[in-house]
């Protein structure tokens, strides 16, 4: 019997704005550069990185930037994200200086125009996948959940230490009691209120995870409407066209993407670069790293 070949080296995508707010928000403004400014979301940012990549061993990064919100979603959901603040300068400033950081470290940024970083995120890991390899998402969005398959796992974010919460379809099914596919399905019944998508009057996550397994899918629950119970028959059949546009919502876009080669992280050449940033702590780690 011939030994079971090593299952490829993952590609990682990486929701850089998930990990650039989080950072910002979670570690005081007092962390400065070299020019007074803070830093804390690309400290933030590249420690988490740091961290995933020690776990994972990826062969190559890629981090994905992406509009606040996606032009095909505005145009179906007018109040998709419309209650989100505008971003602040002091991150908006990091956010200008991430990607020249991160291509220091031997991460590729991409974005594509009209679309979220969500979407990116996703056509990379499809593109992985149809080129016979597997991909990991880091992100801090449930949304994300629907990328899941037997070669493309979740790094979910969480609050507070520990690193990130590796999600597979065992995962997604014992949160949600249905299949990764389904989840934008999921998401149009039951609403997400970080997006502002407020799902079907009356139907909560324990009702709308019910409608799909016994029906399948949204389409499958608005069909069979008439034989469900007042409340529910009300919203299916009363939004079945806001629920539709709910999912499209919901769903990622798919698009080309050129994947990038195998690609260590530059150590040396991302120690300059904190360095040069004012992050002498980080400039020390990587140097560390470097001649480990």
């Amino acid at each position: 019997m011939s030994p079971r070949r090593p299952a490829p080296r993952p590609l990682l995508a990486v929701d850089a704005p998930s990990l650039l707010f989080r950072a910002y928000y979670a570690l005081p403004r007092s962390i400065k550069g070299a020019d007074g400014h803070p830093v804390n979301a690309l400290l933030g940012s590249v420690n988490m990185m740091l961290r995933e990549i020690e776990r994972h061993d990826p062969r190559a990064v890629v981090m994905c930037f992406g509009q606040d919100a996606a032009d095909y979603r505005v145009e179906l959901f007018d109040d998709y994200h419309a209650d989100r603040e505008p971003m602040e300068e002091d991150i908006g400033r990091q956010f200008e200086e991430a990607p020249d950081l991160y291509a220091a470290l031997g991460w590729e940024s991409a974005a594509v125009p009209a679309l979220e970083a969500d979407d990116v995120l996703g056509s990379y890991a499809l593109a992985e996948q149809s080129a016979g390899g597997r991909a990991l998402l880091l992100t801090g969005d449930r949304d994300m959940f629907q990328c899941v398959t037997d070669r493309c796992q979740v790094l979910y974010l969480r609050t507070g230490g520990g690193g990130a919460e590796l999600i597979d379809e065992a995962g997604v099914r014992s949160r949600y009691g249905i299949p990764p596919a389904l989840v934008p399905d999921l998401i149009a019944l039951r609403g997400d209120p970080s997006d502002g998508i407020p799902g079907a009057r009356g139907i909560g996550d324990k009702t709308a995870a019910d409608l799909l397994r016994r029906h399948g899918s949204l389409e499958g629950a608005l069909a069979a409407w008439a034989g469900e119970s007042p409340r529910v028959r009300a919203a299916l059949h009363g939004q079945a066209g806001e629920l539709r546009d709910f999912k499209e919502v919901a769903t990622l876009r798919a698009i080309a993407v050129e994947l990038p080669p195998d690609t260590p992280t530059d150590w040396e050449a991302g120690a300059a670069a904190a360095r040069a940033l004012g992050m002498n702590a980080l400039a020390d780690r990587l140097q560390r790293q470097a001649a480990r």
